[in-house]
């Protein structure tokens, strides 16, 4: 009975160290929160698209725990106004960097 119960000690601890590893760091996305900032850049690249006066190739899209930044060259400083407007105009947003430059 206590080769049972020490078996369970230790799947108990690797399954803890398991969930651990899954865990979110201030530097590092959690699984879930990967895909909720993959989702969140892809909602953000079509809003961007959707727009005539923004070229969206020229333009990178990246987020970080539903933080965008946008980065790139465009050509005007109105571009630049537009694009972070557009972004910040997406559901789920929580801020924005825009390190967009002007060519």
């Amino acid at each position: 009975m206590t080769i049972i119960k020490r078996l369970a000690a230790a799947l108990f601890a690797l399954s803890l160290l398991a969930m651990a590893g899954c865990a979110s760091t201030p530097t590092q996305n959690s699984p879930g929160g990967y895909v909720d900032d993959a989702y969140l850049t892809t909602k953000v690249k079509a809003a961007i698209v959707k727009e005539p006066n923004l070229k969206a190739t020229e333009i990178n899209v990246e987020t970080f725990k539903g933080t965008v930044q946008l980065s790139g060259f465009v050509n005007t400083p109105e571009a630049i106004e537009r694009a972070g407007t557009v972004a910040s105009g997406v559901e789920g947003v929580k801020a924005v960097k825009n390190d967009l430059h002007v060519k």
